[in-house]
């Protein structure tokens, strides 16, 4: 699940926090990285547990309602939704439940919340058009969750302020977590039962290495880095350049150095994509000139050898 794209976003985040707070030990800024990515990996857990709690208060809600029913003679409430098959196959999922005991995650202490997240999603035509169709599958079970996840949980400002008290990580991993979710969502299959595999915290060691070694080469030539982009902003005054912007260029100067196997290209794209997240309106612009023109020295003086044939001017 922790793929290079949230990599790169949590090393500008902990550079940049590095350098602010004067920090100089290196061995626990490394630490506060894995930390801050393992957390990423707890929030698509407590993501998936949060479909689960909704779900048993939706039960509770329509065992009251029965019992009521029951006892006044009137009809008793539709059992479809607490009945879903993709949420009662999440609820016994091994992997979460694991996973859950494990890192004590619980949304019992927030039950307010909860139901009103049940009531938003019963007042939804989402909810109003699942429980009057006549489909009765699992496609159909599994698909009424995938879009009340992009409607009513993926861009809600109760949860993120929620999610921001209980981890200063959580609301800046939301967004990209939310895709994970909604990919785990799709993937579920009702012959896997409750063995069905959730996303693995790193697809494999390679990642979670480029995540140490970029981190560490970005702090450890820092001042190398920075006099590549001296050099190179002569037609620029260097000292006014937001400070944000000398982060994300000397990131992106070691990972140019430091892995062979990522095109420059792909590298330039990458950062300019996070100056436009992080920075100023103009850093876009600017850094994708800089790092082209970095990379297009280093790779004529022999310090950098891979082939800059697929640099193309860009326009932001």
């Amino acid at each position: 699940m922790i793929n290079r794209e949230l990599i790169r976003i949590k090393i500008v985040q902990l550079t940049y926090a590095y350098y602010q707070n004067g920090s100089n030990n290196l061995t626990n800024a490394e630490k506060d990285l894995m930390f801050s990515l393992s957390k990423a990996y707890s929030l698509y857990n407590y993501l998936l547990l949060l479909i689960v709690a909704i779900s048993k208060e939706m039960r509770h809600r329509v065992e009251v309602n029965t019992n009521r029913a029951n006892r006044e003679g009137t009809p008793a409430p539709s059992t479809k939704f607490v009945d879903n098959r993709f949420a009662l196959q999440l609820e016994n999922n091994n992997a979460l439940l694991d996973y859950v005991d494990e890192q004590k995650l619980t949304w019992s202490n927030d039950v307010e919340f909860i139901r009103k997240m049940c009531g938003l999603i019963e007042q939804s035509q989402i909810y109003q058009e699942y429980m009057a169709a006549e489909d009765d599958s699992y496609d159909a079970d599994r698909e009424v969750w995938r879009k009340l996840y992009k409607a009513i949980i993926q861009d809600n400002d109760d949860l993120d302020a929620l999610l921001e008290e209980k981890s200063i990580f959580w609301n800046d991993d939301k967004e990209i977590v939310d895709t994970f979710v909604l990919k785990t969502i799709k993937r579920f299959d009702p012959a896997n039962g409750k063995k069905q595999e959730l996303l693995p915290e790193y697809n494999d060691d390679e990642d979670k290495e480029f995540a140490r070694k970029l981190f560490r080469a970005t702090i450890l030539n820092a001042d190398q880095y920075q006099r590549y982009m001296s050099d190179a902003s002569r037609n620029w005054d260097f000292s006014r350049l937001a400070y944000m912007d000398v982060v994300i260029m000397q990131i992106a100067i070691a990972e140019m150095m430091t892995f062979m196997n990522i095109p420059i290209s792909v590298t330039i794209n990458e950062y300019v994509g996070l100056a436009k997240l992080y920075s100023t309106i103009k850093s876009g612009g600017y850094i994708n000139g800089m790092l082209d023109t970095i990379a297009r020295f280093l790779v004529d003086t022999g310090e950098l050898n891979k082939p800059v044939d697929d640099l193309r001017p860009k326009k932001y």
